[in-house]
């Protein structure tokens, strides 16, 4: 059985856990591993009934879509990469390799495949196996096949100078692992260069969520020039509003927070800006601007930060966007949220509460040209009619992808969100 298309447009995912062992029965439909995409987990199932033969992948690894993934034995045939019953692809090809090589008449070509030179055409997963080859003085030497490792683990090992066949590994097989690497690193690491770990440091494999995130956020970073734009928003008044209609409702239906106040003025000024609520493609160097705001919900979860979204915020109440925030919000931390809920937002709001600090530089959430980041609330003292008053203020901090958009247009979309939650009386007036 192969890794079969778990998302749109998705070529690789990373295995999380094997829910089976070799040996293990299984029935169609039985779950057999965990993968995750670049915006969920996802579980895969068994096509067939049979037994579990096999298992191609550690947890950690990254798999490509249509590559080996798991082997049943089923009606005493095996079920292998192809899924159709027939051995896999790669037991056919060592049954074809020994058949040519009897054939072969001991010539330099047979002696070459026999030895085997270790290279990119080698098989990734054959166990390490010894043989022996004779040099031109009729001494025998031996020849080792390369080392029993994944792709990730052989491009980690390659970027960090290592080279595989000085590794002890850990796995099944000797097949070495990230952990290995890891081991290598903390031990040995004057060899390479680096800082020595103190005799108390963990080195921990980075997997899961946390990888995706870090390879998302570097090429965002890497890609997207950010301009952020820094505003100060009175939010007295609307504080004022926000209290009032909580006590109205003594907190049935949940209490208003600042945040769906804030979505409903991202629909208003978006738009008016369609700009700025837009996707930018840059391989095609195309723009597309969505007539939808669909806004991403930054949210901290134990396995790191993801972005559930609000779909169709401008068809949305006050009330009901405020409730559809904490629930894609709740599923996201208690891990219910699905592909769907995780993926297609057009524009995002990042909070981090009472601890927002004064000011932020927010990352954007590509493909996205915007992101609104929002600081904490706090009683300041704002001159206003010939003295200091104490006013409830929060700092805007909204970055925009520079290539699309100006620092003029972001100063206006960030100054029409100001005015329009210092008069939040707008927010409710027709189209704002």
């Amino acid at each position: 059985m192969t890794l079969p298309d778990v998302g749109e447009g998705v070529a690789e995912a990373e295995l999380v856990e094997w829910l089976v062992a070799v040996g293990d029965e299984v029935t169609p439909e039985s779950v057999v591993a965990e993968v995750l995409t670049d915006k969920a987990t996802v579980e895969v199932s068994s096509p067939v009934a049979g037994v579990v033969t096999a298992l191609h992948g550690e947890p950690g690894d990254v798999l490509a879509v249509g590559g080996d993934l798991i082997e049943f034995q089923t009606g005493g045939q095996p079920d292998g990469g192809d899924g159709n019953g027939d051995a896999p692809a790669a037991e056919r090809s060592d049954a074809e390799d020994a058949d040519a090589g009897v054939a072969d008449d001991g010539g330099e070509d047979a002696d070459a495949e026999v030895a085997g030179d270790g290279g990119e055409d080698a098989d990734a997963d054959a166990p390490a196996t010894r043989h022996s080859a004779v040099d031109d003085t009729g001494t025998a030497e031996t020849t080792t096949r390369r080392p029993l490792a994944a792709p990730a683990v052989r491009a980690r090992a390659r970027d960090l100078g290592i080279d595989l066949a000085s590794v002890a590994g850990s796995g099944p097989d000797g097949r070495i692992l990230h952990a290995d690497l890891d081991r290598l690193l903390v031990v040995d690491d004057r060899d390479h260069g680096r800082l020595r770990a103190e005799d108390d440091a963990v080195a921990t494999p980075v997997r899961g969520v946390r990888r995706r995130i870090a390879a998302r956020l570097s090429d965002t970073w890497q890609r997207v020039p950010h301009i952020t734009y820094v505003e100060a928003v009175d939010a007295t008044e609307l504080q004022r509003l926000r209290e009032a209609l909580n006590r109205e409702t003594d907190g049935a239906g949940g209490r208003l927070t600042i945040l769906p106040f804030i979505a409903r003025a991202m629909v208003i000024a978006g738009g008016e800006q369609p700009g700025i609520n837009a996707h930018y493609d840059h391989e095609h160097e195309t723009l597309t601007e969505h007539a939808a705001v669909h806004i991403g919900i930054a949210t901290q979860t134990d396995a790191g930060l993801l972005v559930p979204v609000v779909r169709h915020a401008e068809a949305r109440g006050l009330r009901d966007l405020a409730s559809e925030i904490a629930r894609v919000t709740a599923a996201a931390r208690d891990g219910s949220a699905t592909r769907h809920e995780l993926a297609g937002s057009t524009i995002t709001i990042t909070s981090l509460g009472a601890i927002g600090g004064i000011a932020t530089t927010p990352i954007i959430n590509a493909p996205e040209v915007a992101i609104v980041g929002v600081n904490k609330l706090e009683t300041r003292p704002v001159w206003r009619a010939g003295s200091f008053q104490p006013r409830e203020l929060f700092n805007l901090s909204c970055s925009f992808d520079h290539r699309m958009v100006d620092g003029w247009d972001a100063a206006v979309f960030v100054q029409r969100l100001k005015a329009l939650l210092e008069t939040p009386a707008l927010l409710f007036v027709g189209d704002g």
